[in-house]
């Protein structure tokens, strides 16, 4: 229950999304992440590297080897998330009809 109330946090799994490709400087996530305030940027970085997901390199932050095979868990979720979309939509879609 602990990883899901991490991952629930405001931005927690963006973060981990966006840093699961390359690693990025605080301002290239926050310009990702677009409706974050540098606040909460801040304070989930510093939850994630704490928590063992994130660490800080000379680009700035990348998923540490824990991370990226968390990562690794998350990622089919996006491929199914989609779907999920696709679907509500022609629900919706066959209800105004």
């Amino acid at each position: 229950m602990a990883l899901f109330d991490l991952l629930g946090r405001t931005w927690a799994l963006g973060i981990v999304w966006q840093l699961s490709e390359s690693p990025l400087t605080f301002r290239q996530l926050q310009e990702r992440c677009e409706t974050v305030s540098p606040t909460v940027l801040n304070k989930q970085l510093n939850e994630l590297k704490a928590s063992g997901f994130v660490e800080r390199c000379n680009a700035g932050y990348q998923l540490t080897r824990l991370g990226k095979e968390l990562f690794g868990y998350l990622k089919p979720l996006g491929a199914f998330s989609q779907h999920w979309g696709t679907m509500l939509l022609h629900e919706s879609n066959q209800q105004k009809d």
